[in-house]
């Protein structure tokens, strides 16, 4: 998504983009994530948005999973705070708690602090419920909740990946100082 307040937009990704998503203002940095702190110039950014994530299922165990979503884009925000970003973004979910029972909105609660306790002067998190977008494989879930979603209230509707960016940008380009959490019910409404 070009947005003309970026002049210049860096990735830092795990493997090349596909072509569909390349762009001339968008530069593909391959790191590995267990070894961040070796590429510092990737993190000379005013802005910083943090989409990492995966499930339990995927990453194959809760110890790789809370590697994945929480040290990774804690990591992340280290580095960039260090660097001189001043809004961090990220991407957590509903429900998300550090006292949760549930151990994924635990881990993504936990993140929640850990970042806004760094001092970023602009933080932002947006809590969508279940993604819905393009997969490389089929997830049941996601496709009951397409096929319902209309049944849902609007603080647990499934939400597109791409309102999730949409939000994510709208909020970087306003700007606003401290905190901001954008709730599920919001994503899609926030001016």
């Amino acid at each position: 998504m070009a947005h003309a307040a970026f002049g210049r937009v860096v990735v830092l990704a795990r493997r090349p983009l596909p072509a569909d998503l390349r762009h001339p203002q968008l530069q593909t940095v391959l790191v590995e994530f267990d070894r961040l702190d070796s590429r510092p110039d990737a993190f000379q950014a005013s802005h910083v948005f943090c989409a990492l994530g995966t499930t339990i299922k995927q990453a194959g165990s809760r110890e790789r999973f809370r590697q994945v979503d929480y040290g990774y884009p804690l990591r992340v925000a280290e580095l960039a705070r260090a660097a001189g970003a001043r809004h961090y973004l990220v991407v957590s979910s509903l429900g998300a708690h550090p006292r949760s029972r549930v151990f994924y909105n635990r881990v993504k609660g936990e993140l929640e602090q850990a970042i806004i306790a760094l001092g970023f002067p602009n933080v932002t998190v947006i809590r969508p419920s279940l993604l819905l977008g393009d997969r490389d494989e089929f997830r049941l879930g996601e496709a009951i909740a397409k096929r319902f979603a209309w049944t849902f209230p609007p603080k647990y509707r499934a939400v597109q990946a791409r309102d999730v960016a949409r939000a994510l940008v709208d909020a970087a380009v306003e700007d606003r100082p401290g905190v901001r959490v954008i709730e599920n019910r919001d994503i899609g409404r926030e001016a």
